[in-house]
């Protein structure tokens, strides 16, 4: 079988040098010279011809086609979109089913590598986030069991160090263990009509002594009441964790600010400080469980690390996003929308999306 084009090309080239000559064969004048050199011409414009031709329209495509289904059986899903660009003619097609499927394995392998190393970092800090605690309240109750229980001060000391780590270890325990449930849905969110004005105030009252340790003040921008349809429970943990964020890294001597703008079927509520502001490398990730910017400054503050992702799981699950915009040294600003009624909520997450996208453009 002829299976390269300048075989293909010398077969078709004899055909025709042979049907030309025996065409001019027919006329009486015809030389036996003058058809040695019709067939000589006609075969060597035939192989030119037919050569660039079957090259350039056919077995370039079906090569380019070939070393794309050889990659793909090597696992090599990497294929150059620009090769498409130079394909013509009726393997286009095929060639574009090719890349498309490729493409699809490579984002499915792409997803596959990133979740393989969230689960590698994952299973790192809740190991380190547990670990701690336990071998804190371990080391307690050894120093006691080794001695130091005959010594009542010693004994109450060491046991109230104990009951706190076991303590932050059932908080951190109760955080992963809601944060999954909401996740998964199990946790249903109890709709009903709040005010986030009054919400935002008893927080403000449960924190004011953590930011009056810091000497940051806390302010309010409300019209007054500020209806919103709503799980208040859950509403009200999204307010505490962002306000206590604001207060832990927030400058002393600055202020942590909750603006409040109804409309007429959504109120938009803004949460923003002056403090030490998150680097743009990190924005993208702080949502993730235990991700946290600076490990050792947040480790003294205290707290497990599921703050935020917490909030993003109750905000959309009030059919809502967050957002998160901050600047080096300026402040942070979170930034999420609630529905004012119950109609509001199917449409919105379209209602975010498009305020998002404005902002963005302006």
């Amino acid at each position: 079988m002829l299976r390269s084009p300048k075989r293909w090309a010398v077969f078709i080239s004899a055909c025709i040098a042979g049907l030309t000559t025996l065409f001019v064969s027919l006329f009486p004048e015809s030389h036996p010279w003058l058809l040695v050199t019709c067939f000589g011409i006609a075969f060597a414009a035939g192989v030119i011809l037919n050569t660039l031709a079957l090259e350039l329209l056919i077995f370039r495509e079906v090569n380019q086609l070939y070393t794309s289904l050889n990659k793909i059986k090597k696992k090599d899903f990497k294929l150059a979109k620009r090769q498409l660009a130079t394909i013509s003619g009726p393997l286009q097609d095929l060639h574009k089913e090719i890349y498309s499927y490729a493409a699809k394995k490579q984002k499915e392998i792409d997803d596959l590598v990133k979740l393989e190393a969230f689960r590698r970092e994952f299973i790192a800090d809740i190991s380190h986030e547990l670990k701690t605690p336990i071998f804190a309240a371990q080391g307690y109750i050894q120093t006691l069991l080794d001695g130091a229980i005959d010594d009542e001060e010693v004994r109450y000391v060491f046991l109230e160090r104990a009951n706190k780590s076991l303590e932050g270890l059932e908080h951190l325990v109760q955080d992963l263990l809601m944060l999954s449930q909401m996740e998964t849905g199990v946790i249903q969110m109890n709709f009903q009509e709040v005010d986030l004005h009054r919400i935002c105030a008893d927080v403000f009252e449960q924190l004011q002594n953590k930011a009056a340790a810091r000497a940051i003040e806390l302010k309010l921008e409300s019209p007054g009441q500020c209806k919103a349809w709503a799980d208040p429970q859950r509403i009200r943990q999204v307010f505490v964790n962002l306000v206590e964020n604001g207060i832990k890294y927030g400058k002393e001597g600055g202020f942590v600010r909750v603006r409040l703008q109804p409309s007429k079927d959504f109120c938009r509520v803004v949460i923003e400080d002056n403090g030490v502001g998150i680097p743009k490398k990190h924005l993208h990730r702080i949502f993730e469980r235990f991700y946290r910017v600076e490990k050792s400054r947040s480790k003294e503050s205290g707290g497990s690390g599921l703050g935020l992702a917490i909030v993003k799981q109750i905000i959309l699950a009030h059919h809502s996003e967050i957002e998160v915009k901050s600047k080096v040294d300026e402040g942070t600003r979170f930034s999420f929308y609630l529905s004012t009624h119950a109609k509001a909520l199917p449409a919105l997450q379209t209602s975010t999306t498009q305020s998002q996208s404005m902002e963005a453009g302006n």
